[in-house]
């Protein structure tokens, strides 16, 4: 057992013994059966440096072998994970917990002032059932409105590709010799500029200059809003993805929005799995938007928000869609011919065909007749263009058109 010099400074009753690791689903893998290799003393926390019981396991077949990196103390008072360091609620690095929940981490990091810090962390969590987390985040109550931002970060299922095994040095080397027994990967290793691969424990667990909580912080200030409309009278809001009829009642809308303001109408359409809040302010229904959108969870299921759009303009804007084209700098204009019908849509008016093209005295071309489609035409023998020869005229028929040179029968 290698233990540093400040190992020694605590008596052995301080040392930490556990029966089991504090860990996430994701560390833990997907199968319900494992064989965990325990150490009693046999490392040291790369936090604190107290020996503690050390687990090591492997989460899945073709998983890498995993292994607690911190004691459960130091897990317990940040509530996270004690081998990959990620909190155990969210699933999200601590950087980006504290961030949205406006927690700062004043937690000595060395010497004495660490060491009495600790025992005094570890008498209080004693004393408590085991589920409240310490240090500053058990004063942080549950209706924190940066809990609503770390549930939409939050993965909603376990991320397993954490445990995939490390890259092969010898196949990058090319000389790995073992093949498909080889028990790491054989791809290509990242750059080594890459931030992503500069990684280091204690910066996870204060929370500061980590890469990962930087890109899920730089993803989050990109998430769309709900612009609220124009029309200062517009006071509805659209809930969708209600789910099958039954799923999600009206009482269950009621007791959610009621929350934002008085609500004048709610209606529900259950064929259509959608709702429709009237409030009596617009200041309520942009509060509504502002605090649901992305975020509304009705019966562990997440619902769609938007605004409302009346039926007037909303009948406007349906009889003159014009479906965009893509890669266009400028929307094109609508043609002339493009009229609207009593349905609702668009549709080309009539024209008349283009004129058959005149032989070389003026007479009319002749062009082979082609067969009849089928039904047959309304009137066999004649054109609807008025030439002989042919019931339609086409252009792409045209001799000229198409390079022949040859003597025209007129």
């Amino acid at each position: 057992m290698s233990m540093s010099k400040s190992s020694y400074n605590y008596n052995r009753k301080g040392w930490e013994d556990a029966e089991f690791p504090i860990l996430c689903e994701t560390c833990l893998g997907p199968n319900p059966y494992l064989r965990m290799q325990k150490d009693t003393y046999g490392k040291e926390c790369t936090i604190c440096e107290r020996p503690f019981t050390n687990f090591r396991w492997q989460p899945g077949k073709g998983a890498r072998f995993k292994t607690t990196e911190v004691c459960q103390t130091c897990s317990k008072i940040k509530n996270i994970c004690q081998t990959c360091l990620f909190d155990l609620e969210f699933g999200l690095p601590v950087q980006v917990r504290d961030h949205a929940l406006k927690i700062s981490d004043d937690l000595p990091r060395q010497g004495a002032n660490r060491d009495f810090f600790v025992q005094n962390q570890e008498r209080a969590l004693a004393a408590t059932d085991g589920t409240t987390p310490g240090g500053a985040l058990a004063t942080v109550g549950a209706d924190h409105p940066g809990s609503e931002m770390l549930r939409r970060l939050a993965r909603t299922g376990p991320y397993y590709k954490r445990n995939a095994p490390h890259i092969c040095s010898f196949f990058v080397k090319g000389e790995c010799k073992r093949g498909e027994e080889c028990p790491y990967r054989h791809e290509k290793p990242s750059d080594p500029d890459d931030p992503l691969s500069q990684q280091n424990m204690r910066d996870r667990y204060y929370g500061a200059k980590d890469p990962v909580a930087e890109k899920i912080l730089n993803r989050a200030t990109a998430l769309p809003s709900l612009q609220p409309p124009e029309d200062a009278t517009i006071t509805t809001l659209y809930v969708g993805n209600l789910g099958p009829a039954g799923t999600i009642t009206e009482k269950d809308l009621n007791d959610y929005f009621y929350q934002y303001g008085d609500i004048r109408h709610l209606s529900l359409l259950p064929q259509k799995g959608c709702a429709f809040v009237n409030y009596t302010t617009r200041e309520s229904a942009e509060m509504a938007a502002e605090r649901s959108f992305n975020r509304a969870h009705i019966k562990n299921r997440k619902v769609t928000i938007r605004w409302g759009v009346p039926h007037a303009q909303r009948q406007a804007q349906s009889e003159y869609r014009v479906n965009p084209v893509p890669n266009l700098p400028t929307a094109l204009p609508i043609p002339d011919e493009l009229v609207p019908t009593k349905r609702g849509r668009m549709e080309f008016a009539p024209r008349d065909f283009m004129p058959p093209p005149a032989g070389p005295s003026g007479g009319i071309l002749k062009v082979p007749r082609l067969a009849p489609p089928m039904g047959g035409y309304d009137q066999p023998g004649t054109s609807s263009s008025g030439y002989e020869g042919s019931s339609i005229y086409y252009p792409s028929q045209d001799p000229e058109r198409l390079g022949a040179k040859g003597d025209v029968i007129d």
